[in-house]
């Protein structure tokens, strides 16, 4: 199962560009942020597989079945990671100030989308937006954002 979505990976979402490797790569770190995000309260609601899903495909301008192979290579690298750094020194070499503080309103909204702000939930959004080097003011607007 992994080797096909592995295979339908390379075939369908390969970029022509030259570092479209490093693209692959910055998707997948957003989208196992998104997904630890939805994790963080150990309660999956269908709601926040939505927005998951419906960020994925408007940041990355992809289609459901692409979308949904990313989320599925997603979920393998977050269950092996051990920490964030591997995900966030990716983002902070290749984002903008301004990107960084969409990604942070991204896991906002991911959080407050069951209408319940789980401490966990506040407090790896705290820690994201410490790792990219998000100005605290920006943190507070971006969950001032995601509130709506």
């Amino acid at each position: 199962m992994l080797n096909q979505i592995k295979l339908f990976f390379e075939q369908h979402l390969a970029l022509s560009a030259p570092e479209g490797s490093s693209e692959d790569k910055l998707q997948l770190a957003t989208i196992v942020l998104f997904l630890e995000m939805m994790h963080m309260d150990d309660k999956v609601e269908p709601q926040e597989q939505d927005i998951i899903q419906s960020l994925i495909q408007q940041n990355f301008s992809l289609t459901v079945e692409q979308a949904t192979a990313l989320i599925a290579l997603a979920e393998q690298q977050r269950k092996q990671a051990t920490d964030y750094f591997q995900f966030t020194s990716l983002i902070n070499k290749e984002y903008s100030q301004e990107q960084k503080v969409r990604l942070i309103e991204s896991l906002w909204k991911i959080a407050f989308i069951d209408g319940v702000l789980d401490m966990n939930e506040e407090y790896l959004v705290r820690k994201i937006a410490d790792l990219l080097h998000v100005p605290h003011t920006a943190f507070i607007m971006a969950k001032n954002r995601g509130d709506r």
